[in-house]
């Protein structure tokens, strides 16, 4: 079966006075409002963090360019909270769609699971496997998946400085309460962030540290946009609510493989005996429940979702303001694998095969040059012509 493609808000410590951290950045922006609209207040200055017994706190080490375009200029004035904070929009909406077939073969599973218990409670389990789904919005249901299922840690005190100023400009400009959402950090050298679950927002050490903060602010809007549009809880939901069913398929399918292996090994006819009484409960379960062909579509389908929704992650941090910024870093995306393709030819004496027309059906993220020209596309339309700003970040 197909795959379908955190919690308060933190605040920086403040300690004694001193210098900033960044001295290159602009002051931290006005904090969040109580009500609807509120004047801004200045927040408090940011200090080096001391550190802790046994764990210095080492300043991350940034390259911060001379380029003026590469600055992050914070919101000074009035902050106006959206009444709309998020959504769900037609690529969350046919994801959900599309991954009810999983979720028939899942209920299926489910139900003759149910069946080994008494009647009373075989409704229960199906009642309470119905009703989990809730937990992708519950916050210590969260905190665990952000740290076991896709290893994030909570920042410490330099990173939080670097993180929360920029963070809270990029929902500022969205008109969101950036304290609905927790921010959390992947210990890997790779330039990637996430959105995940309800309230999950993640970036990579590698992001924190290299990026420019106008670029790492472009990176943030992004996956802001993926979870103000319902594509971070939707494909967590489908990826819950199919996971009964994919695991039954494995199953099935290494069953039949070791038995198919079992009776060759003994005769010709008994092979075809297995394969002929797996076939028939695969034929079976599939004329009873029809739908479950869809399977065999869904994730050709379900992949051109996905490659929708980052197009639309992407329009979302551009019409914040962040076109040119997140146009540089695709481009160091591109020859990020540029270089690896490059550095694989010199090891082994041949370029890298490309993919195949199947393999590029499956990819969950469109490719580089399709999100440049969208990116390119919507400066040219919005009388930003030119991409005097979408060169790749300096990160050495």
């Amino acid at each position: 079966m197909p795959e379908p493609t955190v919690p308060g808000y933190p605040t920086a410590p403040h300690h004694h006075a001193g210098p900033p951290q960044y001295p290159n950045e602009a002051p931290p922006p006005p904090a969040y409002p109580t009500a609807r609209t509120a004047e801004a207040t200045p927040g408090p200055p940011r200090t080096q963090v001391p550190p802790g017994p046994g764990r210095p706190v080492r300043p991350p080490t940034i390259h911060v360019p001379a380029d003026p375009g590469d600055d992050l200029g914070f919101h000074t004035g009035r902050i106006h909270l959206a009444a709309r904070q998020r959504g769900a929009d037609a690529t969350a909406i046919g994801m959900l769609l599309l991954l009810l077939p999983n979720f028939l073969g899942s209920l299926i599973v489910v139900s003759m699971l149910s069946l080994l218990l008494p009647q009373v409670f075989g409704y229960l389990a199906i009642g309470l496997w119905v009703a989990s789904g809730v937990l992708a919005f519950h916050r210590p249901t969260e905190r665990l998946m952000a740290r076991h299922l896709f290893h994030l840690r909570l920042p410490i005190g330099a990173e939080l400085a670097r993180l929360e100023p920029v963070w809270r400009e990029v929902t500022v400009r969205a008109g969101v309460d950036g304290r609905k959402y927790e921010l959390w950090i992947e210990d890997s050298k790779d330039l990637n962030a996430l959105a995940a679950a309800g309230h999950i927002v993640g970036v990579t050490r590698f992001s924190l540290e290299r990026l420019p903060p106008a670029q790492l602010a472009a990176v943030l809007a992004h996956e802001l946009g993926h979870h103000r549009s319902g594509h971070a809880w939707s494909s967590l939901l489908g990826l819950w609510y199919s996971l009964p069913g994919r695991l039954a398929w494995w199953a099935f399918r290494l069953a039949s493989a070791l038995l198919f292996q079992l009776a060759a090994s003994l005769s010709a006819l008994g092979a075809v005996a297995v394969a002929l009484v797996f076939g028939a409960v695969a034929f079976t379960v599939v004329t009873t429940y029809p739908p479950l062909l869809l399977i065999l579509v869904t994730p050709y389908l379900l992949a051109a979702v996905g490659r929708r929704a980052e197009l639309r992650a992407d329009l979302e941090a551009a019409r914040l303001g962040f076109a040119r910024p997140l146009l540089a870093v695709v481009h160091a995306f591109q020859a990020s694998e540029e270089a690896a393709a490059q550095s694989q030819q010199r090891r082994t004496g041949r370029a890298p095969s490309r993919p195949g027309p199947a393999a590029r059906l499956l990819a969950s993220h469109p490719d580089n040059f399709t999100r440049i020209r969208h990116l390119e596309n919507y400066l040219a339309a919005n009388g930003c012509p030119g991409n005097a700003a979408g060169r790749p970040p300096r990160v050495g």
